[in-house]
């Protein structure tokens, strides 16, 4: 991350290059490609295909600009503020044949080098089946949020605390006793520990809406019951490409739509999200396997000019006990939203969403706190769509917490979003 003033500390998963100026080549293409295709795009009202409609792209390109948010409460762990963003994002299907489809998607944020978001094969065996199979990077199925995770389907320009919110809690390092957990609440953009990785780095939000999992999925049923099942590399707060602890994730979630205007989801997760390397340098008698376990709840009603969705996401930790005040109990955390949007004539919505991330308390030498600061948000805005594929979204924030430097703060944007 960029902490304030200074140089950059910490910078996960990146892949080093010798050649920044191609990297910057390549992403100022990328850029342009998705500027030139999402205007065609809307000019023409439809996907843009080719070789006979067997290749079919899509993409979506939005800029986001608000003050600094010096609180980093919209700051994910790609070094990014989901409030002052650039964003092409391409997508293509190849469809290999009638029951096979490659899908790809890849995106450039601030023109900085392109990131591969989702690649893999879907298969559908039987046409008069609801059955699919999916295997490579693979979307995730935990939770209704990721699946509207574009700009377009979002009301407000942010995202949801519970799919963004950095905690102070890292896969790679680990705190030896709670006081050097609790020190960090209201840090998880910045978070040191001794244990594991020594460099300062983000934290973990519960799930993380920014990047899909590695692994193989099955989807069963459409309506009025769907179910949806996964086995992937990472955790819902880290996905992983590569594995990085011989652990694995089941998830899933399980649909009902009992009518075009009612959908409720329950969905859950399980997996390992301790890395190796903390592993292999705490002591024999502590390693173990220590899991992120997840359950969440979602909600979607509309009715006339009203679309209102809510959603809870429940997560736990373990962690190593270490030295004294060990940390022995499970840090569990709840993160919680509802929204509305309401049409106020054709092109023009009012949207809002409030939203409390809450964590447990633990016990410390420096007294009884949440493992991590309790945060409170609510942002209100609206979207005017001037022509066909166009959006345009302004929102006011308000966030507060009990922990960090700073626990306060109000943040004005606006978004643009153009895409086909």
């Amino acid at each position: 991350m960029r902490p304030r003033g200074g140089a950059r500390l910490y910078s996960r998963d990146r892949v080093a290059t010798p050649v920044p100026r191609v990297r910057s080549i390549v992403a100022l293409a990328i850029a342009a490609l998705g500027v030139c295709l999402a205007a065609a795009g809307a000019q023409a009202g439809e996907p843009v295909s080719l070789l006979g409609g067997r290749v079919r792209l899509g993409g979506e390109v939005s800029g986001t600009i608000a003050p600094e948010d010096l609180g980093w409460f919209n700051y994910s762990d790609y070094e990014t503020s989901s409030l002052r963003l650039f964003r092409v994002d391409l997508m293509a299907e190849a469809r290999l044949a009638s029951f096979a489809s490659v899908l790809f998607d890849v995106r450039s944020d601030n023109l900085e080098a392109p990131r591969v978001y989702a690649l893999y094969i879907r298969l559908r065996p039987w046409a008069g089946r609801e059955l699919d199979l999916q295997a490579g990077l693979v979307p995730p199925v935990f939770g209704a949020f990721p699946r509207r995770r574009y700009a377009y389907d979002n009301p407000l320009p942010s995202l949801p605390l519970a799919y963004q919110y950095l905690t102070n809690l890292r896969e790679d390092a680990v705190p030896s006793r709670s006081e050097e957990l609790v020190v960090q609440r209201g840090r998880g953009w910045l978070v040191h520990y001794p244990v594991g990785s020594t460099e300062p780095g983000p934290g973990l939000p519960l799930v993380n809406a920014e990047r899909w999992d590695a692994g193989v999925q099955l989807r069963l049923g459409r309506e009025p019951l769907s179910l949806a099942l996964a086995v992937t590399q990472g955790t819902l707060c880290y996905p992983r490409v590569r594995d990085d602890n011989d652990g694995k994730q089941v998830s899933g979630r399980l649909a009902w739509t009992p009518s075009p205007s009612l959908v409720a989801g329950v969905s859950g997760a399980v997996g390992e999200f301790l890395a190796r390397e903390v592993q292999d340098v705490i002591p024999a008698s502590a390693r173990g396997t220590y899991r992120q376990r997840a359950a969440g709840l979602d909600l979607q009603w509309s009715y006339g000019y009203w679309i209102v969705r809510a959603e809870t996401v429940w997560s736990r930790f373990t962690l190593p006990t270490l030295d004294a005040t060990r940390i022995e109990e499970p840090l569990d955390a709840l993160g919680l939203f509802a929204e509305a949007r309401y049409k106020l004539r054709p092109g023009l919505y009012a949207a809002a969403r409030a939203e409390r991330l809450a964590f447990t308390e633990i016990p410390s030498a420096v007294g009884l706190w949440t493992w991590d600061a309790p945060v409170t948000r609510v942002e209100a805005g609206a979207g005017w769509t001037p022509r066909r594929h166009v959006l345009v979204k302004a929102s006011w924030q308000h966030n507060w917490r009990d922990g960090g430097t700073v626990k306060e703060n109000d943040l004005v944007a606006g978004q643009v979003v153009l895409w086909f």
